[in-house]
């Protein structure tokens, strides 16, 4: 079952072709492009601050998307992925990025475009990732420049994640909770 939540009177705006499975939770101003996915059991909430994700964006399984009182949006580009039980809170992911699997980026932070954040790094309010660098560790620090494998890694992704949609609902799969999607209004 997915779930779709409005609060104060904003809800959820989510491109058709956007692939929802299983357990997600999507609160409040949210907006997501068109070839996004998001994943089993991510919770994307949106209440007191909006939350924005671009086209072809990839939200894994278990993700965690929040925002600061009035004063901190959480906004994800396009050509994005977002690994598994990654934590994003009120802050900046330009264009096509890869967040590994349970790194967590705290307010204000800005990723900016082709540039990585290693698996279970926590990058620091405020850090600024320049574009074509690799984050690691706790906290995230600047490691080295991205290889042209990783480069084409980050072009890749998003395309793989396109074809994991639709080889879902190729098998059948809805991608909204098996057809069952549950909105409060």
């Amino acid at each position: 079952m997915v779930t779709l939540l409005p609060y104060q009177g904003k809800y959820p705006d989510i491109h058709e072709s956007v692939f929802l499975a299983d357990g997600t939770r999507v609160i409040g101003d949210v907006t997501i492009g068109a070839n996004s996915s998001v994943w089993f059991n991510t919770v994307v909430r949106g209440d007191v601050c909006p939350i924005r994700i671009g086209e072809k964006t990839s939200v894994q399984d278990n993700a965690t998307l929040h925002v600061t009182h009035d004063t901190g949006p959480l906004t994800i580009g396009s050509d994005v992925t977002i690994g598994h039980g990654a934590v994003l809170h009120a802050c900046t992911v330009n264009d096509h990025v890869l967040i590994g699997m349970g790194a967590a980026l705290l307010d204000d932070c800005v990723i900016e475009s082709y540039s990585i954040v290693a698996a279970g790094s926590l990058v620091k309010q405020g850090f600024r990732v320049p574009s074509g660098m690799l984050v690691a560790g706790v906290p995230a620090k600047v490691v080295r420049p991205i290889t042209d494998a990783e480069r084409q890694t980050i072009n890749e992704s998003p395309e793989n994640y396109v074809r994991y949609v639709q080889s879902y609902r190729d098998g059948g799969y809805e991608g909204k909770g098996h057809g069952e999607v549950v909105e409060f209004k």
